[in-house]
């Protein structure tokens, strides 16, 4: 059983929950799409797509601290074992009576892992603290006293967008009764270390393919290992999802993409397509080409892989057979990073080529 100061925990967070679900009924479709914004995938189909043609280094590092940010949530909440509000209500005893809280749930509820620490506010918080810190360097260039001011005054404006939105994201989570308020704290500092760390990992940019797919074999070979090993000794790491199927309100808001090795295989798919393309003959010629520093190119590649990426939604991938569903999850997120980077900008290099041949 839980230690007495986690069922504290645990039940002043439940007040919480039904404080926000009482007092900001109001704000509720504000706050189901905040944790929309929180969501780890937006990092691959739409901050990815923006900064790699502005920035390659900060598009390169973003995926990155995603994904290695991403495995840490993993192994921790592994760990942790941390329950989720919506059915932790449902199972504790330390309600008299058996009269447990009513906690409304919602259709982005029900995610099947465990809740500690929370995936999306790790996620927002790592991706965040890498734009930030990637807008703030183009700033401390200048040594002159007038640029020494505006650093500050953009650096205190950036820094209060970040917190605004980690809060956000923070409040939306809570509120949808998916994660206690310690789990979103933890995750958004979580984030932020390994959004840190990789400050002062420069290799990462002149990364061989060798060494994506080395890196991608270790990520899934050190969580399956410790996933069996556990199982060896009569601990299920994948208990929380029959939890979930039990207490979710509406069996159709069971996904199967928030189970533990969904989101592990959707991001070695992302980070093995990243070493793909970058290695590529494609993004040789056309991002580091002559047309890869023109500022119409990079405009016209961000709008095109934004656009494609959208579709990509339409791909729905079957989820009757699991070994199947991770498959096609990995093929699926391994093909963002090769129309990002190599895709889009070598099509766009071929349509750029014979306009500037017909010019005098």
């Amino acid at each position: 059983s839980q230690p007495v100061n986690m069922d504290l925990l645990h039940s002043n967070g439940v007040l919480i929950i039904q404080h926000l679900q009482k007092d900001y009924r109001s704000y509720q479709s504000f706050l189901n799409f905040m944790s929309h914004v929180g969501d780890p995938r937006n990092i691959f189909s739409i901050y990815f797509p923006l900064w790699f043609q502005l920035n390659r280094v900060v598009g390169t590092k973003m995926i990155w601290v995603a994904v290695i940010g991403d495995w840490f949530n993993l192994i921790f909440k592994w760990i942790l074992f941390g329950h989720r509000p919506y059915w932790w209500v449902q199972e504790t005893m330390i309600y008299p009576n058996q009269t447990s809280p009513c906690l409304e749930q919602f259709p982005i509820t029900c995610e099947t892992g465990p809740g500690s620490p929370s995936g999306h506010a790790m996620g927002s918080s790592c991706v965040w603290y890498v734009m930030v810190s990637a807008a703030l360097s183009y700033t401390v260039r200048q040594k002159d006293k007038s640029a020494i001011n505006l650093h500050r005054l953009i650096w205190s404006f950036l820094w209060s967008v970040f917190w605004i939105i980690q809060i956000s994201v923070c409040v939306s989570r809570v509120f949808i009764a998916t994660h206690f308020p310690h789990q979103v704290i933890l995750g958004v500092i979580a984030g932020m270390l390994v959004a840190e760390a990789f400050e002062y990992a420069p290799a990462i940019q002149t990364a061989s393919l060798k060494t994506y797919i080395q890196t991608n074999v270790f990520l899934f070979v050190s969580a399956l290992g410790f996933y069996l090993v556990l199982k060896l000794i009569d601990i299920d790491l994948l208990w929380s999802v029959p939890k979930a199927k039990k207490w979710c309100a509406n069996p159709e808001w069971i996904n199967i993409d928030t189970t533990p090795f969904a989101g592990l295989v959707r991001n070695l798919g992302a980070l093995f397509g990243l070493g793909l393309s970058i290695n590529s003959d494609m993004f040789i010629i056309s991002c580091k080409g002559k047309h890869g520093y023109k500022t119409s190119f990079r405009i016209l590649c961000i709008a095109t892989s934004l656009a494609t990426l959208q579709l990509y939604d339409f791909i729905k991938i079957p989820t009757h057979t699991e070994y199947l569903f991770y498959t096609l999850s990995f093929c699926k997120s391994a093909a963002i990073p090769l129309t990002v980077v190599a895709l889009v900008p070598y099509c766009v290099h071929l349509l750029m080529k014979p306009t500037e041949e017909k010019l005098p």
